[in-house]
């Protein structure tokens, strides 16, 4: 989410120093022409990714948005080439005011999560929009249904939208420096009434989330780190660290659709997604949030997908942006400085 402009002008120079760490020590991330590699982002209309969700029809494609005041657009790319093969315009949806979250469900619609607030619970309610993924990929105009979202305990800031994939129902997760909240959705949906999420779990500073295939794990990042945790019966259990890569503005993360890795992305102009392969490639947790139902019901191609990414972070990797122990240097330098402008970035994505 682009800066709220009225932070103090004095934290600009530490944090943009520690960027400026940040991109010397991160290689230039480049499509090689496979599928759910490390991708750069090439339209220049994408200059605020601040969603990933993988395509369930069609193989290597992302679904993106922009957020702050871009228009009800949602793109998709394609990660053998990073360019957009699709451009969608939603009809029926007002004008969205800051779009944070996508997910796609198990009946194959995307969800749209119009879900930030910049003044951190100035909304009385935010929204979301549904929309059947096209089974073509071309510019085209779609009719989406809008709804209707308040919280059960206040409005509040919120950046990632998960949509569990055998289930259907739909989680938020808000966003806070001192600890956010995750909240569950209706089990259905109501267009034209208000949906209720309530408050089910708590989790750190959250800037994006996503649940694997089979929907016994869901990830969260954060600007510097990421956790897994295992989901069942519509709740958290234990964590785990992930190798998150560090980014400018880490915003985004996805499964691949065969649950075999992560997909961590960025905002800004020609922003990398970078992959993180699970430890042990895709297994079966046998987790899932309805008890009985097989793993991988949700019928996303490959195997199910819930396995443990690699934990810590710049743990022995390539220096494909997941982290060294270089790297891990820069950021103690820099750390601090930038903690504090977070400190003052409530509304900030």
């Amino acid at each position: 989410m682009r800066p709220y402009p009225s932070r103090p002008a004095r934290l600009a120079v530490p944090a943009a120093a520690l960027l400026l760490l940040l991109g010397a020590a991160c290689p230039a991330v480049a499509a090689d022409g496979d599928p759910d590699r490390d991708f750069t982002i090439e339209d220049s209309r994408i200059t605020e990714s601040s969603g990933l969700a993988a395509s369930r029809l069609h193989p290597g494609v992302y679904w993106t948005h922009n957020d702050s005041d871009d228009g009800p657009y949602v793109f998709a790319v394609d990660s053998r080439t990073g360019k957009t093969v699709a451009t969608i315009t939603m009809r029926g949806v007002g004008e969205p005011r800051d779009v944070e979250g996508i997910s796609i469900g198990p009946d194959g619609d995307i969800y749209v999560g119009d879900i930030g607030d910049n003044l951190d619970g100035t909304w009385s309610h935010v929204w979301i929009y549904r929309f059947p993924e096209p089974k073509v990929l071309r510019d085209a105009t779609v009719t989406a249904t809008q709804y209707d979202v308040k919280y059960a305990d206040g409005a509040r800031n919120a950046e990632a939208l998960m949509v569990h994939p055998t289930t259907g129902r739909v989680y938020i997760a808000s966003k806070n420096e001192d600890g956010g909240g995750l909240y569950e959705g209706p089990a259905k949906l109501t267009a034209g009434a208000t949906n209720t999420f309530r408050r089910v779990g708590e989790v750190p500073w959250v800037t994006d989330g996503a649940f694997s295939p089979d929907g016994g794990s869901l990830v969260l990042r954060s600007y510097f780190s990421a956790r897994v945790y295992d989901f069942e019966d519509g709740r958290l259990g234990e964590s785990r660290s992930v190798a998150a890569p560090f980014q400018r503005q880490a915003e985004s993360v996805t499964y691949t659709a065969d649950g075999s890795a992560l997909m961590f992305g960025s905002e800004g102009a020609g922003s990398g997604v970078v992959r993180v392969e699970i430890e042990g490639g895709a297994k079966p947790s046998g987790g899932g949030e309805e008890k009985g139902k097989p793993s991988g019901s949700s019928g996303s191609s490959g195997s199910s997908g819930s396995g443990t990414p690699s934990s810590g972070v710049g743990d022995g990797q390539d220096g494909d942006g997941k982290g060294s122990v270089g790297l891990g240097a820069v950021i103690i330098v820099g750390v601090g400085a930038l903690w504090f402008a977070l400190r003052r970035k409530r509304g900030q994505g």
